[in-house]
Order: structure tokens, then C-alpha cells, then sequence
């Protein structure tokens, strides 16, 4: 008997992936006749989510407070910096996501399983690739899960401050000045009681809800945005070299998302969907991208170096309108935190500790705990670092340049290992140059990060 989480996900979990693939492997599923076998046609899920309900899961995770620290984002690169890198990450985002589904795809037909999850697929991968990986195979599956379930972790953190400071701000205008630690008390109950809802196809209601409410709060903040444009002269086009790194890990922060984004895909009743020309991820994260260089080029050119880690901390804050603005992103963000978080509780509860309790008819209370304790740690992490645009560029230069970037590239190295990489080599080469751009801004963004902590703890 399972919960109802476990049946949520695909059939497909760790063990009985493994198992499958051990199986098949041994009875030479792995290799001839691996062709007629479609992994989609096989998925076992218990409460699919339809094209439109992922639809509105892929632009709610993928638009979250991040894309209101694009005007700060571009106030680190200049306006034309900004504008031709953001396109540039945002390319390289979605064509990694691209290839990682795509050799995760590969590695289910070889394997004749139905699901394997972004760790299983990366020890499979390795399995298969250049023999020098073979050294890091018994890593790899708590590796991946831990980067994974640490950058959704972060990203919950940061949700918890800026929920808190939009609280804040409204609070002081209107009642008492308060510390914004005690605001993140304030939140602790509203987090844990939309965490505790453990099924994507439950949230989805949630995320369509609180796309309008985007919609909505865009559309005034775009309104405070244009309502006092300086000569863009004033603005710099292009900025020092030393602040990449910040811009670098704020843009990747913000367009990716790639845990929820392989868990929405995971859940869908027609996957095939999801990767097609015009299909959902394509169409979402034109509509994001879009989106994301609208806001961090006006943001920029309206507030210039004064752009705050969320533009709303920018509007005026004694408005009406703005308040009610900030309302708005306040309960988006709280439906976010349980999306975001979705990956971090699956990963500690459905991989790793439901197995150890033996009585099931415990599994809903003790997954209950393992969430309630996941946002209390994501309180504790928000106090310690309060502000939010370095918590964003750390989180992001850290974590998804690994996650987004060098784990795709490296997964596609070895599913091709077999099957040759083209004339001259040449996806070689290109996985290659991902992997070096990966790990050269992760390195740069992560240490100017802790840099500026450092310093900005020692002011």
C-alpha cells in the first residue's frame, strides 16, 4: 500500500527503476529492440495533470521572484549587456533542458522502464559514458538529489524573505516598524499549511490563480515602471566586467527552475507534449523570457543602480495600488514556496526515508513532519541571510550551473558515448563548451557571492 505522494509520482521510483533496469539489463532489454518500446506509452501516473494545468505549472515555476530582480540583474550588466545575456542564458536554459530530457528519454527506451528520475538517469549515464565516470557512478544518484534538493531548498528560502519584506513594507507604512525577522514568524503557519498539500494536480488550481494575480501585478508595476522614464543616456550600457558574475547567477536563478520542471513533465498525461517545436516548454519559456528582458530593461532604465532585489521594494510605497501590488506577489510567491518545494520533501521523503518506516499508515503523519521541518529550515536559512538579491545570485551561480548547465551537457556526453557525436565531433564539442561556461560562471558567480555577503555582514 502506498500514500497518496508515492502514487502521485510515476510507478518508477528509485528502487523499482533500478530494479526494472537491472532486470531488463540482464535479459538484454538494454540493447536490441529497444526501438519499438515508447517509455510514455508505459507511465503509471495516479493523478495526471492535463497540457493546460502543466502549462500553468511551467510559467508559475518558471516566473517567481526571480524575474523581479532582473532590474538589478541588468543594473550589473547595462542595458545592452543585459538584454543580448539574458537571451543568451535564457538559449542555453532551455536547450539544456532539452537535451537532459531528452537523454533521460533515450536512457528509458534503452533500459525499456517507463520513468527514470534525473539522479537514476546521471548513474545510468555514466554507466554507459567514457569509462573514466565510472569511478563517480556510486555518487551520482545521492549527488544529483542533494544539489537538487538543496537548490529548491534555496529557493524556498528566498521566497520566505521576500514574502516577509513585502508583509513588512505595508506593515510599516500602516501599523508598527517591526525587525523583518519577526515577519518571517509571521509567515511560518501560511507556509507550512500550503506545504502541506502533496499533490501537483491539487496545486494546479493554485498556479493558475496565481498567474492571473502575475498578470495583474505586472501590469501596475509596468505602470510605476513607465510613469517616470529618465533619458536612457543616463543609464549605462554596458557595465564592469566584475559584475557579471552577480548578473550571471541572478539570470540563471531566475529562468530556471529545472527540478519542478522535470517533475511537472514527469506527471503529464501526454508528455509528448512537452518538448515538441511549439510545444509547452517552448511556447512557456518564450512567454518567460519575454517577459524577463521587458521587465529587467524598463526596470533598469527607470531605477538605474538603485534597483532593489525585488523591483516592489522600488514602487512607491505609501500608494494604494502598490501595496495592493505587492499583496499580490506576496500570495503568488506563497503558492510558489509549495511548487518549489514540492522537489525538495519528494526527494527527502519518497527517495530516501519513507522506505525506513516500516507501518504505512504512519507515511502521511511522518511526511507531514519531514515538510513542517523543511520550512522551519528554510525560516532558519532566511534569517541568517536576509538579503535578497545576494541569496538569490549564491543560490543560482551554485546550484543550477551544475543542475542547468553542466549535469545536461555531461548526461548527453555519455548517452552518445555509444552511438558517435556527428562529424568532427562536433555535439562533443558543444557539451564541451556548456560544461567549461557552466562551471567557469558557477565558480566566479558563487565566489563574488560569498564575497559580497562577507562584506555586506561586515558593514
Amino acid at each position: 500500500m502506498k500514500t497518496e505522494s508515492q502514487q502521485n509520482i510515476v510507478e518508477s521510483t528509485s528502487d523499482l527503476s533500478l530494479r526494472q533496469v537491472d532486470k531488463n539489463t540482464e535479459h538484454g532489454g538494454g540493447g536490441e529492440g529497444n526501438d519499438d518500446y515508447d517509455p510514455h506509452l508505459h507511465r503509471n501516473v495516479k493523478n495526471p495533470t492535463t497540457n493546460w494545468q502543466t502549462f500553468a505549472h511551467f510559467l508559475k515555476a518558471s516566473i517567481g521572484t526571480g524575474v523581479l530582480a532582473m532590474p538589478s540583474a541588468f543594473a550589473n550588466a547595462g542595458y545592452v549587456n543585459g538584454f543580448v545575456l539574458t537571451a543568451i542564458v535564457g538559449f542555453l536554459a532551455v536547450h539544456c533542458l532539452h537535451i537532459l530530457i531528452n537523454s533521460m528519454y533515450e536512457l528509458c527506451k534503452r533500459k525499456r522502464v517507463p520513468y527514470l528520475t534525473f539522479s537514476e538517469a546521471m548513474t545510468m549515464g555514466f554507466k554507459e559514458g567514457p569509462p573514466f565516470f565510472k569511478c563517480i557512478v556510486p555518487i551520482a544518484t545521492p549527488f544529483v538529489d542533494g544539489f537538487l534538493a538543496f537548490y529548491h531548498f534555496g529557493i524556498c528560502c528566498v521566497y520566505v524573505v521576500f514574502i516577509a519584506e513585502s508583509i513588512k513594507q505595508i506593515v510599516d507604512e500602516h501599523l508598527v516598524v517591526l525587525d523583518l525577522r519577526i515577519h518571517m514568524c509571521f509567515v511560518l503557519v501560511p507556509l507550512f499549511l500550503i506545504f502541506s498539500i502533496r499533490n501537483l494536480k491539487l496545486l494546479a488550481p493554485f498556479s493558475s490563480f496565481a498567474n492571473i494575480l502575475l498578470l495583474v501585478g505586472f501590469g501596475v508595476i509596468l505602470y510605476y515602471i513607465f510613469d517616470e522614464l529618465p533619458p536612457l543616456s543616463e543609464r549605462k550600457a554596458v557595465e564592469a566586467l566584475s559584475k557579471l558574475p552577480i548578473f550571471f547567477g541572478t539570470v540563471l536563478f531566475a529562468l530556471e527552475a529545472v527540478g519542478v520542471i522535470l517533475a511537472i513533465e514527469e506527471n503529464m498525461a501526454q508528455p509528448k507534449a512537452y518538448l515538441k517545436p511549439f510545444g509547452i516548454m517552448n511556447m512557456g519559456m518564450l512567454i518567460v523570457l519575454t517577459l524577463y528582458i521587458t521587465l529587467g530593461f524598463f526596470g533598469y532604465w527607470r531605477y538605474g543602480d538603485d534597483a532593489l532585489g525585488s523591483v516592489t521594494l522600488n514602487i512607491p510605497q505609501e500608494k494604494i495600488l502598490a501595496q495592493v501590488t505587492k499583496i499580490l506577489f506576496a500570495i503568488t510567491t506563497w503558492i510558489s514556496y509549495a511548487l518549489q518545494g514540492y522537489v525538495t520533501a519528494d526527494i527527502i521523503w519518497n527517495k530516501y526515508l519513507s522506505k525506513r518506516v516500516k507501518d504505512t499508515s504512519k507515511h502521511v503523519i511522518y511526511e507531514l513532519l519531514i515538510r513542517a521541518m523543511v520550512v522551519v529550515l528554510t525560516f532558519c536559512c532566511a534569517v541568517a541571510i536576509p538579503d535578497l538579491s545576494l541569496f538569490l545570485s549564491l543560490v543560482g551561480s551554485f546550484c543550477l550551473s551544475i543542475l542547468g548547465l553542466i549535469f545536461p551537457a555531461l548526461l548527453q556526453i555519455c548517452v552518445q558515448y555509444t552511438t558517435g557525436y556527428g562529424p568532427w565531433k562536433i555535439r562533443l564539442t558543444k557539451n564541451l563548451l556548456l560544461v567549461a561556461f557552466g562551471a567557469l560562471g558557477g565558480v566566479v558567480g558563487t565566489y563574488v557571492s560569498i564575497v559580497e555577503i562577507v562584506d555586506a555582514y561586515n558593514k
